[in-house]
């Protein structure tokens, strides 16, 4: 077996562009929380693709989805209709109360689409003066890697020789409202924040936050914009993030989990007010809104609410949380989280550990050099959490 591992390992780096640095395990085959790799050792996976899996690796009803859909029809374009688009507009409206969707196809679209229609928003309805529209954001932000999502990155790699950038954008910390407050301008569209920071190291806002920003929001006549890719559909342990902080964003981007690891899709949710201001050629995608992702992520949305998700995440990522800040290492500094979205940070290299850990059968993923993720499919038991936190006491200990 080492053979076919140096086999692809050659492959992959011979003709890969080396943009990411993986651990070297190849993956095979999936089922549930468990992947397995080419010579057949299993390994609990505890990133679920950057929560794009939360139902699980290959659930059953998902793959007789795909099965009989690509069987029927796949693709049309939005040239002409199709049946399984208004199917899961109607899914979409009962999952979250917004009333009108843009579909698209990776996060970083859904994030794209949405800056669009603020600005849109805020020529039309806010009078803002032509090309003058500003986008407020936070620091440590992770929205996607197209040239206008890292234009307003505060991560110089992700910027680094990719310039000049797009204009139109504004830095702020993230969680204090009143440096939002203090940088809102009659120039101002929109705030476009991650409840929970994931990516930067999976870091929450003080609690009163995100019920101050939707305030300050309101009074200054400035959409609010929550990107839930990581930490909608369940994750944290509602169907959206914010519910958690009890307010209520204008627009929604989201993905990831909404394809349930099978299909890209993502979506832009809001009300008429905001993407009602769409017209024909305004904005389009040859791929979203498909019939194949969109029968795929109708039935990616059913077994979240079906199998009580929501719930499990929430009750589980309590248990996980305490049973990690009671392992007694002197390496972990802190552990802070949200339902299944939960960070370690340690005092020491975050992927050393990770390597170890990937050698007694977990795969974990660093973030921010000392930043270890704990997200695995909500679709997890207690019993294999109980597994993870042995194998990090193990190893940390």
């Amino acid at each position: 077996m080492t053979e076919n591992f140096s086999y692809f390992l050659e492959l992959e780096s011979s003709f890969g562009a080396p943009n990411y640095n993986p651990l070297d395990v190849v993956l095979e085959k999936g089922e549930g929380v468990w992947v397995w790799d080419i010579s057949g050792k299993k390994y609990l996976d505890c990133l679920a693709s950057y929560s794009a899996l939360n139902q699980g690796h290959c659930h059953p009803s998902l793959q007789e989805t795909v099965q009989n859909q690509a069987k029927i029809l796949t693709l049309t374009s939005r040239a002409f209709r199709n049946t399984k688009l208004p199917e899961l507009y109607e899914t979409l409206h009962r999952f979250s109360g917004k009333n009108m969707f843009l579909l698209m196809n990776s996060g970083a679209e859904a994030v794209e689409t949405a800056i669009k229609v603020a600005r849109r928003w805020g020529y039309r309805r806010k009078k803002i003066p032509e090309n003058k529209a500003e986008i407020i954001v936070c620091r440590n932000n992770f929205h996607g890697r197209t040239t206008t999502v890292i234009s307003f990155s505060s991560e110089e790699s992700y910027r680094a020789d990719f310039g000049p950038f797009t204009p139109g954008f504004k830095i702020i910390p993230f969680g204090d409202a009143n440096a939002l407050r203090e940088s809102i301008t009659n120039e101002t569209a929109a705030f476009l924040v991650e409840p929970i920071q994931a990516e930067a190291g999976v870091y929450l806002p003080p609690p009163s936050y995100l019920h101050e920003v939707e305030k300050i929001c309101r009074e200054k006549q400035v959409l609010f914009i929550a990107d839930e890719i990581q930490t909608g559909l369940g994750r944290t342990g509602e169907k959206f993030c914010f519910e958690r902080y009890g307010v209520k964003p204008d627009l929604i981007t989201v993905g990831k989990a909404l394809s349930g690891g099978y299909y890209p899709i993502s979506a832009v949710l809001g009300d008429r007010e905001t993407l009602g201001l769409m017209e024909p050629g305004s904005h389009g995608s040859t791929f979203g809104g498909n019939p194949f992702g969109c029968a795929i992520a109708k039935q990616a949305l059913d077994i979240i609410l079906k199998e009580d998700l929501i719930r499990k995440s929430k009750e589980l990522g309590e248990y996980a949380m305490s049973l990690f800040r009671e392992i007694p290492s002197k390496h972990i500094k802190e552990v802070r989280g949200m339902g299944l979205l939960i960070g370690i940070e340690l005092d020491i290299p975050a992927r050393e550990v990770c390597l170890k850990l990937m050698e007694e059968g977990l795969l974990c993923k660093d973030t921010h050099e000392n930043v270890i993720r704990f997200t695995p499919p909500l679709v997890i038991t207690k019993e294999e959490i109980d597994f993870a936190v042995g194998v990090f006491r193990k190893v940390l200990g």
